[in-house]
């Protein structure tokens, strides 16, 4: 018990530049975000031994920015699967179910470190080869950077968690993007994956996240007296923008999908399906809500 409260009073690297930006909560959780943006450099070393090894011949003729947009969408694919995981249990967590908007837990901190890590990554990244990705994507890596680091003030954290679960149609995503690389467009396994990609897109995204919307805005407007005005702007504006993102996402995911396929789910023998040149015929989103030129 001794030890425990010395550690707590014992001053903390950085605690006053995080509390000069009103983000204290940061000083517990700096070092993770930077770790989990060294990881996804180390992710991206691994998919180069992996993909060499498991896809010798597609992968090794992949060139350039193609063979980066390869290694992009596995450090996305371990993202998605490791911040939804370790995300769930903060829906149960006492301490945030008290208070939603202003409540803050350490566990919580540390899983919202691992995707700002990922965010910031993916923003230099973009920022890094931004003539041949475009200025979306920098926007896209730098907002979602921004928006989920106001969670150290704290601010959201129990509703973090619902955003992030907006994550688990990525795996199909990624499945459904690898399968046009490997050659495997308008087959039966991506028809199948697609009706998953669909239907767990419109679940977490549309029905949950529209519902979760609805009750993010009840839980702060109890308080909206005690909440920055630029808070409300900022993340008003992003949830309204999201949330028809995500409709309109879904609307040209169902088109893209019905390219692939005639009626009877065979599939078309159409030369613009036959990938030859690594090019394939993809949804406009990546694994977060985007989709990297290929």
């Amino acid at each position: 018990m001794e030890s425990s409260a010395m550690e707590e009073n014992q001053p903390f690297l950085f605690e006053s530049f995080f509390n000069s930006i009103s983000l204290p909560k940061l000083t517990y959780h700096w070092h993770v975000l930077l770790l989990s943006t060294l990881t996804c450099n180390v992710t991206v070393v691994i998919s180069r031994l992996i993909s060499s090894y498991l896809f010798p011949k597609t992968y090794k003729n992949l060139q350039g920015l193609k063979r980066l947009n390869w290694d992009i969408h596995f450090v996305s694919m371990v993202h998605c699967l490791i911040v939804v995981l370790f995300s769930m249990p903060i829906f149960w967590d006492e301490e945030l179910i008290k208070d939603k908007v202003f409540g803050y837990d350490k566990y919580a901190g540390n899983v919202y470190s691992i995707a700002c890590g990922y965010f910031l990554w993916d923003a230099l990244v973009s920022l890094y080869h931004v003539r041949e990705f475009g200025i979306g994507f920098v926007l896209h890596g730098a907002c979602c950077f921004g928006v989920f680091l106001f969670a150290y003030r704290p601010f959201l954290n129990y509703y973090g968690a619902v955003f992030l679960m907006y994550e688990i149609s990525t795996p199909f995503l990624n499945a459904h993007w690898f399968m046009d690389k490997l050659g495997l467009t308008g087959s039966l396994p991506q028809l199948i994956n697609g009706i998953c990609l669909l239907t767990s897109f419109f679940c977490a995204r549309i029905i949950f996240g529209f519902y979760m919307s609805y009750h993010t805005f009840q839980s702060v407007l109890q308080v909206i007296d005690q909440v920055p005005v630029f808070l409300c702007v900022i993340y008003g504006i992003a949830n309204i923008i999201l949330n028809c993102l995500n409709v309109f996402w879904f609307i040209k995911m169902i088109e893209a999908l019905l390219k692939r396929f005639d009626k009877t789910g065979e599939k078309k023998h159409h030369k613009q399906h036959h990938i030859n040149d690594g090019k394939s015929i993809t949804t406009p989103i990546k694994s977060d809500g985007k989709q990297k030129k290929s």
